[in-house]
């Protein structure tokens, strides 16, 4: 008899008719392999200790029942619909060429974890829940989804680090009332209050299956892939991200004009500063490599730690990987070169001051004694 299925993703993400299906931070699993998983895309941006979220929780698959739960950092303070159209600009930029409130399914059971906020949004019901491991998986099964071993494990575990989850289910005969097709997304945008960046990556782990992701940052400052990198002001384009296999820092720029005027003229993006830098990280990996999740520190520095790590201790440790002495120079300037010209210089003054001054000895010694 086959099994319902069950999904747990960050987000999912549709990039357009002509683009392929792309989900964000997350997987699907059927029981008649009509859902599989694609490439994951979310755009993830921070400010003034505010982290939003967008991506789209696609609708896809022949089928009866679906369902997300995701991890989040912290209680979101708002959920609504995102951008229509602000993943597929990011896609273009990187590659050139109201919220009504709905019921819950069932009645969670006796010891499961409490409701904090329901929203409806398009199809999907929407329910944030907080509750240990067990409570979790206690409401998740008491609300119609059917948890896998590897489901029900990766709940267990990521509950030690943050007790806030996020549930969506689509309400599939409204669904189909409003034409959703194989493939259509729902944009949502979640917003958090949070330290610094947070993202789920192991979720996106599921076994016998590529990892795939596309990841779209916006921040104040650039985002670097190494502590060396961010004290000498070094790009980290083209790098990799340490002991992360497949998993790249591709492209970065300060924000454009028109990139600016694209994303934040669309539906529920106004809060999209001019000022931002846009970073785009790509992970292709095998599923037994994903076993981490990431964070951005303060300093702009990408941090990985085992999933189930409390979320805002991701990027608590921020050591300086080169002596503090070290002149800062400006972000732009060839800083490498400017550094490596400096310490040569003062190499050869040295040289030069030590070298006059043995010269000196020299001829001293060279000149006849002085007779009265």
């Amino acid at each position: 008899m086959l099994k319902k299925f069950f999904v747990i993703v960050l987000a999912l993400g549709f990039l357009a008719t002509q683009a392929p299906a792309a989900l964000a931070c997350g997987a699907l699993v059927a029981p008649n392999g009509s859902v599989r998983l694609a490439r994951a895309t979310t755009l993830v941006a921070w400010h003034a200790g505010v982290e939003r979220y967008l991506s789209s929780f696609s609708y896809q698959g022949d089928f009866t029942d679906l369902g997300w739960i995701i991890p989040l950092p912290a209680v979101p303070t708002s959920i609504v619909e995102g951008g229509a159209w602000t993943l597929q600009r990011l896609e273009l930029e990187t590659h050139p060429v109201t919220p009504t409130f709905g019921a819950v399914d069932h009645a969670a059971s006796a010891g499961s974890a409490q409701v904090l906020q329901q929203v409806k949004i398009a199809a999907l019901n929407i329910t944030v829940i907080r509750g240990s491991g067990p409570e979790i998986v206690n409401w998740a099964t008491g609300n119609g989804f059917l948890l896998a071993d590897e489901v029900r494990a990766h709940l267990l575990v990521y509950a030690h680090g943050s007790p806030i989850f996020l549930a969506a289910k689509y309400d599939t005969s409204a669904a189909k009332a409003q034409h959703l097709l194989q493939g259509d997304g729902t944009p949502i945008l979640i917003t958090m209050k949070t330290a610094h960046i947070w993202v789920p990556l192991e979720v996106l782990a599921n076994e016998g299956q590529p990892v795939q992701a596309d990841l779209f940052l916006l921040t104040d400052q650039p985002v670097y892939t190494s502590d060396v990198a961010a004290e000498v002001g070094q790009s980290s384009v083209n790098s990799q991200v340490p002991n992360a296999p497949g998993f790249d820092l591709a492209f970065q720029e300060r924000m454009t004009p028109s990139l600016y005027h694209d994303l934040s003229t669309d539906r529920n993006m106004g809060w999209v500063r001019p000022d931002s830098w846009l970073t785009y990280l790509t992970l292709n990996a095998t599923e037994p490599t994903v076993t981490y999740d990431m964070g951005v520190s303060s300093r702009g520095v990408i941090h990985l730690a085992r999933f189930g790590t409390a979320p805002m201790a991701v990027a608590g440790s921020q050591t300086s990987a080169i002596p503090t002495w070290l002149p800062q120079l400006p972000l732009g300037a060839p800083q490498v070169a400017s550094i490596l010209v400096i310490l040569l210089a003062a190499i050869g003054a040295f040289l030069w001051f030590t070298g006059d001054r043995r010269r000196d000895r020299r001829r001293a010694s060279a000149q006849p004694p002085v007779i009265d």
